[in-house]
C-alpha cells in the first residue's frame, strides 16, 4: 500500500471517529443544556452548582455513547481502568467548563441567563470538548487507536481495506 493511501485511510478513520464523538457530544450537549437551565431557572440553584450537576449527567450520557458506539471496538478487558480514566478526564473537563462559567459569572459579573449559557455551553464546553476528545483518544480508549494504527502499518493492503 502506498504511503499516500495509508495516510488517507488514517485520515478517513479519524474523521469517522470525530463524527461519532461529535454525535455523542451533541446528545450530551442537549442533556447538559436542558439540565443546566432546569436547575438554574426551575429549581433556583446557583449557576456553578447547576453547571456541575448538568455536566455530571452529560458525562454519564456520553460514557454510554462513547463506550458502546464511538469506541465500541476498544479493549473491554480493562473496564475499571477505562472507567477510572474516563471519570478523571471527564472531571478535568468539568472543571474547565464550569471554571469558565464561574469566572464569567462571579469574576466578570456577567450574570444574565444568556451570558451564563454562552460561558458554560459555548466557551467552556467547547474548550472542554477539545480536551476530552484528546484525552479519551489518547488515554481512555487507547487500545483501539493503537491497535488500529499498528494493523494499518503492518497489514497487507487487502486486510487494511477490510478495516474500513
Amino acid at each position: 500500500m502506498s504511503q499516500r493511501r495509508t495516510v488517507r485511510s488514517r485520515l478517513e478513520r479519524v474523521a469517522r471517529e470525530i463524527a461519532k464523538f461529535g454525535a455523542v457530544g451533541a446528545i450530551g450537549f442537549v442533556v447538559n443544556f436542558i439540565v443546566f437551565n432546569i436547575c438554574v431557572h426551575g429549581f433556583g440553584l446557583a449557576v456553578v452548582r447547576s453547571g456541575v450537576i448538568a455536566t455530571a449527567v452529560a458525562i454519564a450520557t456520553n460514557y454510554v455513547g462513547n463506550r458502546y458506539w464511538t469506541y465500541r471496538d476498544s479493549d473491554r478487558s480493562r473496564r475499571s481502568r477505562e472507567m477510572s480514566l474516563f471519570l478523571l478526564f471527564s472531571g478535568a473537563g468539568l472543571v474547565i467548563e464550569n471554571g469558565i462559567l464561574a469566572i464569567s459569572h462571579y469574576g466578570f459579573g456577567l450574570t444574565t441567563p444568556l451570558a451564563d449559557n454562552i460561558a458554560k455551553n459555548v466557551i467552556g464546553l467547547g474548550i472542554g470538548t477539545v480536551f476530552r476528545f484528546w484525552s479519551y483518544r489518547t488515554w481512555v480508549f487507547r487500545a483501539q487507536a493503537v491497535e488500529t494504527a499498528e494493523s494499518f502499518l503492518s497489514a497487507p493492503p487487502e486486510r487494511a481495506e477490510a478495516h474500513k
